[in-house]
């Protein structure tokens, strides 16, 4: 009598043993949440906590000009902090990957280095380079380019500054990845064949870069548009955002559910705007196929 012995497991099927934790704590920590959120904005629940009901009354609210002045700001405020980035960040980038040579990981360990430290620190040491004696209106004032101290904090551009110097790493790593992989030949032989600099950039680069530029641009978007501490602290609680709203609703004693809805209209309107945002990057950066 031969024994049947059962086949061996295949080696692919063990990921999914390894990955299941991961996929466990997802769920509870991120779905279950965002379901709860979902489906709070949606009931109406009396003075004594029954619920009574399903109601639109709290989306209502939200979908007011007032609050859509809100999101929009955040909208505003996440793509340009996202473009200035990016301007920023690809010569950064391009330098880092294809000119940078034997210096590469010393340049990432200095883009890096500054997650090692806690983010107030970070705001807190801007406060000493824009407040009126701070070393930016010292340094304009010893050149003369200004007669007097310029109140930078509390203002938009200490807002901006402090966006821009936070979220650089999440739009350089990305496109230094794609660059990385970059075929630098590739603008030599476009140069050789006539290309300008730009043509080169504009025909060449971009497209080749652009899944480096799209992660980037996301990665530093959507975080950007419900931001709340950098607003709060650098902004001195004069602009209102996403993320403050949220956290006024939310951490009232009351006002929980009117903090869910809030959430889920915010939610809905920045999903439009990625993917808006998407179409119109592959728009702006893929050449235009002839007929």
């Amino acid at each position: 009598m031969k024994l049947k012995f059962l086949p061996k497991q295949r080696s692919s099927e063990f990921p999914f043993t390894f990955g299941a934790p991961a996929i466990v704590w997802q769920v509870l920590f991120f779905y279950f949440p965002l379901l709860i959120i979902v489906v709070t904005s949606f009931i109406n629940v009396s003075e004594l906590g029954e619920i009574e009901g399903v109601t639109l009354k709290k989306i209502a609210l939200f979908l007011s000009p007032t609050y859509m002045r809100v999101i929009l700001s955040s909208m505003l405020l996440g793509v340009s902090n996202a473009l200035i980035c990016l301007l920023v960040a690809y010569p950064l980038a391009y330098f880092m990957a294809i000119r940078g040579k034997k210096h590469k990981n010393l340049l990432l360990f200095l883009l890096i280095i500054p997650f090692w430290t806690n983010f107030l620190l970070h705001v807190y040491a801007w406060f000493f380079v824009l407040e009126r004696e701070g070393f930016l209106n010292t340094l304009l004032l010893k050149i003369g380019l200004i007669h007097e101290p310029i109140h930078f904090l509390n203002s938009i551009f200490s807002i901006m500054v402090m966006m821009v110097y936070y979220y650089l790493p999440f739009m350089v790593l990305p496109i230094y990845s794609s660059l990385e992989r970059f075929d630098s030949r590739l603008i030599e032989a476009s140069l050789d064949l006539g290309a300008s600099w730009f043509q080169t950039f504009r025909r060449i680069m971009l497209p080749l870069t652009l899944g480096g530029i799209r992660a980037g641009f996301f990665l530093v978007y959507i975080p950007s548009f419900g931001e709340f501490a950098i607003p709060e602290l650098m902004g001195g609680d004069k602009y209102m955002f996403v993320g403050s709203v949220v956290s006024h609703y939310i951490l009232g004693d009351q006002t929980g559910s009117l903090g869910a809805a809030f959430t889920v209209v915010a939610c809905i309107c920045l999903l439009l705007s990625a993917a808006g945002l998407f179409f119109l990057l592959n728009k702006i950066i893929l050449p235009k196929r002839k007929k």
